[in-house]
């Protein structure tokens, strides 16, 4: 009797067991799983509020199903007491774990108004920007040249308010001086850059900031995400390649990043260069010339004079051998790659096609051919 009475306990503790688990399981899947939630909302979140008003209003504007669950996650992770104020953007299908980190995550507000910092190559520029959440997309309110233009009075009204959000956009291919020079436009950032960065340390990507973010905080994040492409890209590279050093890799992506602007193109443009290297071939790139003139600081704004492809500079590929001593400009992560992992071709020349794209050739006739079109297409557009 007693040994059925155990039996029966073991059992009735067996299925307690599994059917807790069968709970967690069920409340782990429903806690990262998308939600309800059909069209983004913008979700603001006042001073002093907490995790069950919160869950509250998530479960009204039906981005969640179950306000308790949503809590108990949101504790479970060890975030529940940190909900930072301001406006976020809930995306569409976003899951209860994925709204807490917006919630939590701090930073500048996500939704409402953005004011874009945008570091060009030609020129930088700052956008105003309103979030419209049935579309999920920033409607452009106003736009001016910081250098040239009086700020309209979208972007003073957009600066003073709390919850708006600041980011810095850095297009690849612009040089640590056009960087710096930009970051003295952005009035929300603190503080002085201690020194020039190193040409081709800096990561072209999109960076938020707050107000009082110091200027030499944001060279620091854009450096630290550079290393960790160029790392990663490193230790990824394929075998064989005439390049000695990541900075040497730096130095070949920075070229490639100038050369062009066809994503397609990226590898191909590198294995012209990494041909020429393993046959002791210069280089021979304008850009490298462009460089060696203007040492970053703005872009030259006309054509090279022969003169000047002549010139002896460091950086200038048409009478150096090898790579020039420094990158020309900041590549961003797919000319790193490029540089990196070019694609297998025998290809040693190329010249402008006339779409915005290159011809490529191995043999200097192929070459002399596709240059006479480039000459001819030239011709014709001078003409018109």
């Amino acid at each position: 009797m007693w040994k059925a009475l155990a039996s029966n306990a073991l059992t009735f503790l067996v299925v307690l067991v599994f059917l807790a688990g069968g709970v967690i399981l069920w409340g782990q899947q429903s806690y990262t799983t998308a939600g309800p939630l059909e069209a983004p909302i913008c979700v603001r979140v006042e001073p002093g509020s907490n995790m069950s008003r919160i869950s509250r209003k998530l479960e009204t504007e039906g981005a969640i199903e179950n306000g308790a669950l949503f809590r108990i996650g949101a504790d479970y992770s060890g975030k529940a007491d940190q909900l930072k104020a301001g406006a976020f953007l809930v995306e569409g299908g976003a899951s209860m774990e994925q709204i807490v980190e917006a919630l939590t995550k701090g930073g500048a507000s996500t939704c409402g108004t953005e004011v874009v910092y945008r570091i060009g190559v030609t020129r930088s520029q700052i956008l105003v920007r309103e979030l419209d959440p049935a579309t999920n997309r920033f409607v452009e309110t106003a736009s001016f040249n910081p250098a040239a233009d009086a700020a309209p009075a979208e972007f003073t009204a957009a600066a003073d308010q709390s919850d708006t959000r600041h980011r810095i956009a850095m297009a690849e291919g612009v040089t640590s001086w056009q960087v710096v020079e930009s970051l003295k436009s952005v009035g929300v950032l603190s503080g002085d850059v201690a020194a020039l960065p190193a040409e081709g340390s800096l990561a072209p990507d999109s960076y938020e900031v707050r107000k009082g973010d110091s200027r030499q905080s944001v060279i620091d994040r854009m450096q630290s995400a550079q290393a960790e492409v160029l790392a990663t890209a490193w230790q990824n590279r394929v075998d064989d390649l005439p390049l000695d050093s990541m900075e040497e890799a730096l130095i070949l992506a920075s070229i490639i990043e100038k050369e062009t602007g066809v994503a397609e193109e990226r590898r191909t443009v590198g294995s012209v260069f990494i041909n020429r290297l393993n046959r002791g071939m210069r280089l021979q790139t304008d850009p490298t010339v462009i460089y060696g003139i203007t040492k970053g600081e703005g872009v030259l704004g006309r054509g090279l004079r022969q003169s000047e492809l002549r010139g002896e500079t460091p950086w200038n590929t048409y009478v150096i051998d090898g790579l020039p001593p420094t990158p020309i400009a900041n590549p961003g992560r797919a000319s790193i790659e490029a540089a990196l992992d070019p694609a297998s071709t025998k290809f040693v020349f190329f010249v402008a096609d006339g779409t915005g794209g290159h011809a490529f050739a191995e043999t200097l006739a192929e070459h002399n051919r596709n240059v006479a079109k480039w000459r001819a297409i030239e011709a014709e557009r001078s003409n018109n």
